[in-house]
């Protein structure tokens, strides 16, 4: 018999990624309607020539507040459990984006209360200097443990898990703990 902790297997990444190239960026509609330029469609091309369409919306968290472009090289988290019409390409909404910067990295996930992320991979050192903010901006004034997390970061350790002492850390409120 398989535990399940809050409708969700131990180990399931809550968001998946892909990485690619901006190919295509245009005004979208949804169900038939205009939405006045509000939300944005994203045809992205993977390095094995794959293309991956999102839907870039006001709920989307742009790191760094970077204005996407085509020809731009970036990564787009997707919940992993989200709805998904079955069409070719595929198409998801993004939760998250950030242009491919040489130096940073980003991790998108749920940190547990010992800041680790679900996939055992890496594990947060939070200290003074840690800036933890908002997807609109605002300091973030709670614990960041048990929350889905954008953590921006330059360097980890070789241990396993990896750790870090991030750059900045984006508490994404609105998608919820376990």
């Amino acid at each position: 018999m398989d535990f399940i902790m809050g409708n969700r297997m131990p180990g399931r990444k809550r968001f998946l990624s892909i990485t690619g190239t901006i190919v295509e960026l245009l005004p979208a509609g949804v169900g038939g309607r205009r939405t006045d330029g509000c939300i944005l469609f994203a045809g992205v091309e993977d390095t094995e020539g794959n293309t991956v369409n999102f839907m870039v919306t006001p709920a989307t968290y742009v790191v760094d507040f970077d204005t996407l472009s085509v020809g731009m090289q970036c990564t787009f988290w997707y919940a992993a459990d989200a709805p998904a019409p079955l069409i070719y390409p595929p198409q998801y909404s993004a939760v998250v984006a950030a242009r491919e910067r040489n130096g940073r990295m980003v991790s998108v996930g749920y940190f547990d209360l010992s800041m680790v992320n679900e996939d055992r991979t890496l594990q947060l050192n939070l200290d003074g200097s840690v800036d933890m903010r908002t997807t609109n901006n605002q300091y973030f004034q709670g614990s960041p443990s048990n929350h889905n997390l954008v953590v921006i970061y330059e360097s980890s350790t070789r241990s396993i898990p990896a750790q870090t002492t991030p750059r900045e850390v984006i508490v994404l409120c609105d998608t919820g703990g376990r």
